[in-house]
């Protein structure tokens, strides 16, 4: 990927394929399945996460000075998501499928809203202020991901 917003365009996508498949796996009542397709999507958001606030984000104010903007709101909505991603995990415990249900479809409409500020407005602004460190951040936040950045 040869840009910030594409990488992590990217990644967003990667995420919502594993989120839907637990979803899937939830509705039809195949929990170990729903389990399994859960940890996968909980990792790969987290990981998301992280490299957004421990790399992505650090850059981006240091070199704009930014520290209450976007930034600061992107975090606030992670906090929200990592709540609500939390209270699906206990309803797949519980089995609780219309719970589980519930809170996907609470977690659905952030991550939407959410991904289209970053895709939008954020890793554009990254990638026109970052342009003189834009392939060396790319490629760590490519390592961070697990994914291979391409050149």
């Amino acid at each position: 990927m040869s840009t910030i917003a594409e990488l992590m365009t990217h990644d967003h996508r990667e995420c919502d394929h594993l989120f839907a498949s637990a979803e899937t796996h939830a509705a039809k009542g195949e929990w170990e399945a729903a389990a399994q397709a859960m940890d996968a999507f909980s990792r790969a958001l987290q990981a998301h996460f992280d490299a957004e606030e421990q790399q992505l984000f650090p850059r981006f104010e240091a070199v704009t000075g930014m520290t209450g903007g976007p930034t600061q709101v992107m975090r606030g909505e992670h906090a929200d998501m990592r709540e609500t991603l939390a209270a699906m995990q206990d309803a797949l415990v519980r089995r609780d499928a219309a719970d589980f249900a519930g809170e996907a479809d609470t977690l659905m409409v952030m991550l939407q809203q959410h991904n289209m500020k970053e895709e939008n407005i954020l890793y554009p602004m990254c990638d026109a202020r970052l342009a003189d460190e834009r392939t060396e951040l790319a490629a760590g936040l490519a390592r961070r991901l697990g994914a291979r950045a391409e050149a």
